[in-house]
């Protein structure tokens, strides 16, 4: 046994430069987010337990470069981790002041963009950045960049004493780096465990693990030749990129020679070739190695291949010679319930002793615990029932206080239905439960908003998420991978889920949580790119609202796990798949967790809905009169959001300045332009027992036809024809006019300032311009508290940042197209095609068939594929085909640009609320708003005399052999579209 253990001694000894102390500069925001993300301390905790390093690292945060340079000079630093957005200066002139001081300290960068200009992958340094990594709001991404760089400082260490193995892997692409590394980490470590099985005891197993196969990251060919050269007897396997820098070049052919080389000199190494370009199989397949798509939708499916038959992990699997296989070689329990159960002479045992501090100590709890420890016999004159009854309340506080803001995890034993944030699974929470975390954060950080609206309950849903492991276990149960490849109708799609097995844990664990909650619940989606900085999905997916007032718990719960189906299926829609081509993801990247949430909201007969539900933004795109940018902008509407977020009729006022209604200047703007509809939750006898079909449970409702009872009773005055006036008063009698103007008037509830309040601690904490979608619930008794619910908190893409466009006075003479409210920023975009909504056929009734006839020649120029700026009348992307053309992104996923023109009959505002508005600014794509009462035109004699390439019924497409230019100023918001030179 002793010659045995002789054989570990030497693991004892690896791994000796270590990641300890980690200084990560960036925004509250980030900060949060990296923080709550699928637990990331707790990750880092157990990955450095399992290393069995002494301690794990330590994150040390600070918000401004300043402070990051003041902290270097008064501590030791392995590592600096920064965001590109930083308040006080950018990231590469930080990283070039901290090579000043400490030559040695790694700089990485992360960045929610591709690739900003200043870093230069060919250069050996990039101002103060060594290197770089994309946030797609996957924590794994952090975990893997702290491996990557011990990996890099043992390397030489380890190999030498140990022999440990590494993976060289060559990629210049800081996003697909970004993407690889963390898959390539997760096998390296579930293979290792898989094989170390046989290991005899878990001491030697956490030394083996110490052991596990490096991996470098080289990106230039001259790099790559020198680690090959130097650690070519303990190479294990090499993956490379098919082009990047030879000489610093970046050659078609790097790839080739690296792996010929190495091929030569060592044939027995398995090589993998992963490229983006689908052309160089060819030249894998000449040589004889593995090869992957970077694109292909199972990017981690072909890692996994690759490490189980190419590597060596996983079984030994013998076959014939035919490749046919015949054989295989081959894991607070309720301490509350227990005290009510066991005897009073088994308590005082442990107790007398102090066997529950000692455990609450164990475990850190040390503020429960230092409670407990003084408390003696005497306190409670030897009243064992006291005693009880001491530590289970103490507990309990402790349990309660300890949830506030945190994500707890679930557990059918101790679920407390008061429980404030729940997470069922291990993996990400995705992109709209992690702005979640933000904003209850955000409200534990600033307590003084509770205090300065003392009237009002500020507060979040009751919220369970299902992370993304329970969406990779249902997609693995059912072999539902192809989908993501297949091109399948929204309504196959659903078919195919609806019908698929859901995984029995989840079950469990939801009919748990169906026991004790039997409010109506909203089911939402949370995918990780949704609501992400610069790359928002906002809209796309899909949330589904159930009743859950069933006397049956069983129809409830399949209810439930029906509606989580439809989210899940909404994952490869058409709209996120067109969504993700466009910002260059693969869907196979994104995946899906689940928000379960209370719909905020009271009864009223057999419906239920909100007072007031709403989106607002920190920065308005499009102020008006006294209103400034940076005030904001809100709108609100009756009843469920679905009204505000597609971009029906709601009403739109700056918080700062809730007077200020253009909309509602005058009485018969009040009655056109007032909300005539809202969409509210059937329950009671109109709930359906299953819940197969999108929206099924959601009914939209007439504000003529409400009884008079609930909010429209508070929220809207009576028309008295014969005045030509709105009276205010249940004594009027006449049709009922939303006016909202108790509560932007006569404050029956501060929603206004309560609004500019919430909207400046959130633009202040993200660092950025912020959205939230709130719902209201009125105070309907004397001394009873308002409610107002935060639903949702994401970033905006701030004008400030964009670069400076001159659009002369020259060019707006010349120009077909000059705008005074346009969205984007582009120094010259040329425009080779125009898809026009043709004037002479346009039609209000029509204006479905307009978006389909749109999207049948958006697919031809996905086909081709080939941009156009797209024009039409009122207001894109609206349900309410009233107000514009009701296109979905699908439709128009193609656009370099849109055009709102004027037309006699629409007057819609823009959708400043609408998630089709956001997806559209969050893409970038310029967005111009013909307003003719602003000097605003667009000249559309010029347009028809154009030749037409395709005539359709209601559209035509016009091209040009010389393309137009068009020229959008972001700061100023002004735009012009110049005609062929």
């Amino acid at each position: 046994m002793e010659e045995f253990d002789s054989r570990f001694k030497v693991f004892y000894e690896l791994m000796p430069c270590k990641i300890r102390e980690i200084l990560l500069v960036s925004s509250l925001y980030d900060a949060c987010i990296m923080e709550e993300d699928g637990r990331l301390s707790e990750k880092i905790v157990n990955e450095y337990r399992g290393l069995n390093l002494s301690r794990p690292p330590r994150l040390t945060w600070v918000s401004t470069a300043e402070e990051a340079l003041d902290m270097l000079e008064k501590r030791s630093f392995d590592m600096v981790v920064t965001m590109l957005r930083l308040v006080d200066m950018d990231a590469f002139t930080l990283g070039e002041e901290i090579k000043r001081k400490c030559p040695s300290i790694p700089v990485v960068l992360l960045t929610h963009s591709p690739l900003p200009s200043q870093f230069d992958p060919v250069r050996s340094k990039s101002r103060g950045v060594d290197r770089m990594y994309v946030w797609t709001g996957n924590a794994d991404i952090l975990l893997a960049l702290i491996k990557s760089e011990e990996d890099r400082l043992n390397v030489a260490h380890d190999t030498q004493k140990a022999g440990v193995r590494l993976i060289l892997m060559v990629e210049d692409s800081p996003l697909y780096t970004s993407a690889i590394l963390p898959i390539l980490y997760k096998e390296v470590v579930t293979q290792v465990q898989n094989v170390m099985e046989e290991v005899l005891n878990h001491e030697h197993r956490l030394l083996t693990m110490r052991a596990r196969p490096k991996i470098l990251v080289t990106q230039s060919y001259e790099e790559a030749m020198e680690i090959y050269e130097e650690y070519k007897e303990y190479i294990l396997g090499v993956i490379s990129d098919a082009s990047f820098p030879r000489e610093g070049v970046v050659c078609d052919d790097s790839g080739y020679r690296v792996l010929s080389h190495i091929q030569g000199q060592q044939a027995d190494i398995p090589l993998m070739m992963a490229s983006t370009e689908s052309s160089n199989r060819s030249v894998a397949d000449v040589l004889g190695i593995y090869f992957v798509d970077k694109n292909s939708p199972s990017l981690s499916g072909d890692f996994h291949h690759y490490f189980v038959n190419k590597l060596g992990f996983g079984d030994f699997v013998f076959r014939d010679n035919d490749g046919r296989e015949l054989g295989r070689a081959p894991n607070f329990r309720a301490l509350e319930k227990m005290l009510a159960d066991i005897s009073d002479e088994c308590f005082y045992h442990h107790w007398k002793k102090n066997d529950f501090s000692r455990w609450f100590f164990a475990r850190s709890e040390t503020l429960l615990a230092n409670r407990l420890r003084p408390a003696t016999d005497e306190d409670f004159r030897g009243n064992i029932a006291d005693m009880k009854a001491f530590i289970l309340k103490n507990i309990q506080e402790r349990r309660r206080n300890r949830q506030k803001g945190v994500v707890v995890q679930f557990d059918a034993d101790e679920f407390d239905p008061e429980t404030e944030f729940l997470k069922i699974g291990n993996g990400s929470l995705g992109g709209k439960a992690r702005g979640l975390v933000f904003a209850s954060t955000l409200l534990r950080h600033h307590p003084e908003l509770h205090e300065t609206f003392g009237e009002v309950e500020i507060t979040l849903p009751q919220t369970l998420v299902i992370s993304t492991e329970g969406f990779d276990a249902f997609m693995r149960e059912n072999d539902l991978k192809w989908v993501a490849k297949a091109d399948l109708a929204d309504d196959e799609v659903i078919e195919l889920f609806q019908n698929a097995t859901f995984p029995g844990w989840i079950d469990e664990e939801l009919r748990a949580f169906l026991k004790e909650i039997r409010h109506p619940l909203a089911v939402r989606s949370s995918a990780l790119f949704e609501d992400a900085q610069f790359m928002a999905y906002a809209g796309l997916y899909h949330t589904c609202m159930i009743s859950n007032d069933n006397a049956e718990l069983e129809v409830r719960l399949n209810q439930l796990i029906s509606a989580v189906k439809l989210v899940y299926a909404s994952t490869y829609f058409q709209g996120p798949k067109s969504f993700a081509r466009r910002v260059g993801h693969r869907t196979e990247e994104e995946k899906m967790a689940v928000i379960i949430q209370q719909v905020s909201g009271r009864r009223w007969g057999e419906y239920y809905y909100p007072a007031v539900s709403g989106v607002a933004q920190s920065y308005n795109y499009y102020p008006f009169g006294k209103m400034e940018a940076d005030e904001g902008i809100a709108a609100i509407a009756m009843g469920l959001g679905r009204t505000v977020v597609e971009g029906e009729q709601a009403l739109r006022f700056s918080p700062r300045r809730p007077h200020i209604l253009p909309q509602f200047s005058r009485v018969e703007e009040i009655l056109k332009n007032a909300q005539q509809s809202l969409y509210a939750l059937k329950v009671g006898s109109k709930a359906r027992c299953s819940v197969m079909t999108l929206n099924s449970e959601i009914e939209k409702l007439a504000i003529r036809d409400l009884d008079g009872s609930g909010p429209v009773s508070y929220l809207s005055g009576t028309y008295v024809r014969e005045e030509n006036t709105i009276r205010y008063g249940h004594q009027h009698r006449g049709p009922r006019v939303l006016t909202f103007d108790k509560i932007l008037k006569y404050n029956m509830f501060p929603l206004p300032e309560l609004l500019a309040k919430v909207l400046d601690i959130g633009a202040q904490g993200m660092g950025s311009s912020v959205e939230i979608e709130f719902a209201v619930e009125l105070p309907l008794a004397p001394g009873e508290k308002g409610r107002f619910v935060l639903l949702q908190i994401r970033p905006m893409t701030d004008r400030d940042e964009l670069a400076d466009v001159v659009i002369t006075d020259e060019e707006k003479g010349a120009g077909v197209s000059v705008s005074s409210h346009a969205l984007g920023n582009v120094k010259g975009q040329p425009v080779t095609h125009i898809l026009y909504v043709k004037p002479d056929t346009f039609d209000l009734k029509h204006t479905r068939e307009i978006a389909r006839e749109i999207g049948r020649m958006n697919v031809e120029m996905a086909r081709r594929q080939e941009k156009y700026l797209l024009l039409g009348p009122g207001r894109w992307g609206s349900a309410d085909r009233w107000l514009g053309i009701p296109v979905t992104w699908e439709e128009i996923s193609e656009v370099c640009g849109i055009i709102e023109s004027s037309h006699a009959d629409l007057k819609a505002d823009p959708s400043q609320g609408s998630h089709f508005f956001h997806n559209i600014t969050a893409l970038g794509i310029n967005y111009v708003s013909i307003l003719e009462e602003r000097g605003d035109y667009f000249d559309m004699e010029w347009l028809l005399k154009q030749p037409v390439a395709v005539d359709g019924e209601y559209t035509a497409l016009a091209s040009f052999e010389n393309p137009c230019v068009m020229k959008v100023d972001g700061r100023h918001a002004v735009s012009v579209l110049l005609p062929p030179e």
